[in-house]
């Protein structure tokens, strides 16, 4: 009884990391903040022919800040509230 007690909680570890490691908000905030950088970079000093394509509008900095703070919301909330794995009841 004691073996099939390791192998569970053994699954059950594994699980919980798998559930972790794949969270869609790790998936999705990544990236999100990494092109959150690098369009809110582009955005700082436009060309005057991109203000104008854009009728004045600095539409590369707020999107690339918009896109930070969604993808560091993911973040946020993935380490205040953690994947727990799936725990079967008997």
């Amino acid at each position: 009884m004691s073996d099939l007690h390791k192998e569970v909680s053994e699954l059950e570890r594994k699980s919980a990391t798998a559930a972790r490691l794949f969270d869609i908000r790790r998936i999705v905030g990544g990236p999100f903040v990494v092109y959150g950088v690098i369009v809110t970079i582009a955005g700082i000093n436009p060309s005057d022919a991109d203000l104008k394509k854009a009728e004045g509008v600095h539409i590369d900095l707020w999107t690339g800040l918009a896109m930070l703070v969604l993808g560091l919301f993911f973040l946020v909330r993935l380490k205040l509230r953690p994947a727990r794995g799936r725990r079967r009841r008997s």
